[in-house]
C-alpha cells in the first residue's frame, strides 16, 4: 500500500514563523515536524510515499529529506500544490501516484503516540471504500465530528456548535481510488476550499466507510499552542507532563 503526506498550505496560524519556512519544517522537539507523519507510515509498513507540499519553501523538503534514507527508504516522491485549495484539493495531486490501488493519507502536522499498523492491515482486507480513525477529544467543536449509530458513522459534521459526539476525525485517512472521482465532483466550501469531510461523507452515503479508534495521544502542531504541546508530548513519551501543557488545545489525550 502507498502513503501520502499532505504538507502544503501557507500555515498562516503560525505567522511570523511561517513567513520564512513551511510549517511542516518547523521543529517539534528535536526533529522537523514532517519527520513524524513519515515515520508513522514507515512504521505501518508503508515504504512508497508521496510528499505533497507547496509555497516558497518546497525545495527545502528535498534538501531535508532527499530520498528518505534516514527512514530506511530508497526513494521519496514529491509533488507541488499551488496556493491553498484545501486538503481534498491537495489529495487530488496524488492521483498519478496512487493509481488504482489503496493508499493511506496523513496530514503533515499530525503526530501520534501509537501505531496505525493494525488499522492499515484491516483496511487492506476491506474490499472497497475508505477507513478513518477517530479519537475522543475534550473540545469536539474544533474538528470534524462523527455521528455514530450502532457500529456505523452516519455523518461527519465539520466544527459543529452542538457536537453529536466527542469523537473527532483525525488527520489519518485510508482510501481506494474512488476518492479521486469524488474530489472531481466537489465544490469549494465557504472557505473557498475542497473539504476532505465532503469526501468522507460521500463514502458514508455509499455505505463503504469504516472506522477505527486511534490508540494513545494524538495532536496536530498547526497553532502556537499545539506546536508547544506536540513538542512536550514527544519529549515526555508516555510519562506524565505538567497539566499546563496537557490542557493546551485539549486534543486526544485518552
Amino acid at each position: 500500500m502507498k502513503g501520502v503526506v499532505l504538507a502544503g498550505g501557507l500555515g498562516t496560524r503560525l505567522y511570523p514563523l511561517t513567513k520564512v519556512t513551511n510549517k511542516h519544517l518547523l521543529p517539534v522537539y528535536k526533529k522537523p515536524m514532517i519527520y513524524y507523519p513519515i515515520q508513522t507510515l514507515v512504521d505501518a509498513g508503508i515504504k512508497d510515499i508521496l510528499i505533497v507540499t507547496g509555497g516558497n519553501s518546497a525545495g527545502d523538503f528535498l534538501k531535508l529529506l532527499g530520498n528518505g534514507k534516514e527512514f530506511g527508504l530508497k526513494h521519496l516522491n514529491y509533488t507541488y500544490q499551488e496556493g491553498e485549495g484545501g486538503i481534498a484539493e491537495a489529495l487530488s495531486l496524488a492521483q498519478h501516484f496512487a493509481g488504482s490501488g489503496k493508499f493511506v493519507v496523513i496530514l503533515g502536522d499530525n503526530i501520534i503516540e501509537g501505531s496505525i499498523k493494525d488499522e492499515v492491515k484491516i483496511f487492506a482486507k476491506q474490499e472497497e471504500g475508505a477507513r478513518i480513525l477517530l479519537k475522543e477529544v475534550n473540545n469536539p467543536q474544533r474538528f470534524g465530528v462523527a455521528e455514530i449509530k450502532g457500529d456505523r458513522i452516519i455523518r461527519i459534521i465539520e466544527k459543529p456548535k452542538a457536537p453529536p459526539s466527542n469523537l473527532a476525525v483525525t488527520g489519518i485517512y485510508m482510501y481506494d481510488s474512488y476518492a479521486f472521482e469524488i474530489i472531481k465532483t466537489l465544490k469549494p466550501s465557504g472557505r473557498g476550499e475542497l473539504e476532505i469531510t465532503d469526501v468522507n461523507n460521500e463514502y458514508i452515503r455509499k455505505g463503504t466507510l469504516t472506522f477505527g479508534t486511534l490508540k494513545g495521544w494524538w495532536t496536530d502542531a498547526g497553532t502556537f499552542d499545539s506546536l508547544i504541546r506536540a513538542g512536550n508530548l514527544v519529549y515526555s513519551g508516555q510519562k506524565d507532563i505538567p497539566q499546563m501543557f496537557l490542557s493546551l488545545e485539549g486534543r486526544g489525550l485518552r
